[in-house]
């Protein structure tokens, strides 16, 4: 299935296609996935720890990286490609999580700020 067919070196050995690699054009080239069809990994720059990918095409991401290619921010980074960390105050957001663009976390009734670390009503840090 690796093979092009008909096509030979001057040894009588078959050639791979594109993207194939073995002695018998067998499995992906490295930064390749998906024996046989063999497409490019194309693991995000940033947020992959390298250009190689598992036989699914999943990148090895850094921590606060996710996605197939590593170009997305993982749950609790905000802004791509810095990704961020949301730093959401434990006691005064919903889940810790913040908004994937603009890194504001989503605050309990009463609660306000970017990391939701101030009271609503008065300027006063939170918690109380």
């Amino acid at each position: 299935a690796g093979t092009q067919p008909e096509v030979c070196d001057f040894l009588g050995s078959c050639l791979c296609r594109s993207g194939v690699a073995g002695l018998q054009c067998d499995s992906c080239q490295p930064g390749h996935h998906s024996f046989p069809a063999c497409q490019e990994c194309n693991c995000d720059a940033v947020g992959s720890v390298e250009n190689t990918c598992g036989p699914r095409g999943q990148c090895p991401c850094h921590s606060n990286y996710t996605g197939l290619r590593c170009d997305q921010c993982a749950p609790g980074y905000y802004s791509y490609p810095s990704c961020l960390p949301c730093q959401c105050s434990p006691s005064g957001s919903q889940h810790g999580m913040c908004e994937l663009a603009s890194g504001q976390c989503e605050c309990q009734t009463g609660v306000t700020g970017r990391q939701c670390d101030r009271c609503l009503s008065a300027g006063n840090s939170f918690p109380y």
